[in-house]
């Protein structure tokens, strides 16, 4: 693993890793590294020290020497399962199945073999720190165009109380065009990914859902036409 030139100090919002190895030249380039690539890092030698640090510290992720002296990093591991859900990467010489298989076993969320590449192990972090991160909720959106309403997180159609019945391919149209109102959806981007659905087709679609919608569907106001392109969704202000 060769040296690499630090970018600069980590922001204070960043993600902080606590490495866990006894040896001390690895803790050393892991942590100039790391730090380097953005992450802030604390050291510890042995799972002694690691877990007194995890007392009064909070870490997005361990990363634990699997050879250890004293309490292996397997040990330390279900230990710290037993309370936490915190993402562990395993770092150890030991590439056997079996070391792999009993880490991710005992909940370990990725497995990391010496000798590697300094990137490789930044590239892992990430993932597992993509993947850790709790997904966003979804704030249903609602679009209003006259007497309607859509909420397009259910794909829901009311006017008033009274829900208005689409069809599958109705609401994915009304979908894709309430996903950017006011502006031009193409016809093929109406049809969608099934090869069945053709742009003929989708004309003939749209002036179904025109006419559970439209007081004029010869003339209408919120689902236009635009020549030789495709559609428009147009909504109250």
């Amino acid at each position: 693993m060769a040296p690499v030139p630090v970018k600069g100090p980590p922001a204070d919002d960043a993600p902080h890793l606590l490495l866990v190895d006894d040896d001390r030249r690895i803790r050393d380039l892991l942590s100039r590294y790391l730090s380097g690539e953005g992450y802030r890092i604390t050291t510890a030698e042995t799972a002694a020290v690691a877990r007194a640090k995890l007392a009064s510290l909070s870490f997005d992720l361990l990363i634990l020497d699997v050879m250890m002296p004293g309490e292996t990093g397997f040990e330390f591991a279900r230990s710290i399962r037993d309370t936490s859900t915190v993402p562990i990467l395993m770092l150890t010489a030991r590439d056997e199945a079996e070391s792999r298989i009993a880490g991710l076993e005992i909940g370990a969320d990725d497995y990391v073999a010496k000798p590697f590449e300094p990137r490789e192990l930044s590239l892992r972090i990430a993932g597992i720190l993509r993947r850790a991160r709790p997904a966003k909720p979804v704030q249903p959106t609602t679009l209003r165009f006259g007497e309607f309403v859509f909420h397009t997180g259910r794909g829901e159609l009311r006017r008033g109380d009274e829900v208005i019945h689409l069809t599958d391919r109705e609401r994915e149209m009304l979908c894709a065009l309430a996903a950017c109102p006011g502006e031009t959806v193409s016809r093929a981007a109406l049809a969608g990914n099934s090869g069945s659905i053709n742009e003929r087709a989708v004309d003939v679609q749209i002036n179904r859902l025109r006419r559970k919608i439209e007081r004029d569907p010869t003339n209408p106001l919120f689902v236009q036409t635009v020549r030789g392109i495709g559609y428009r969704l147009m909504i109250s202000p």
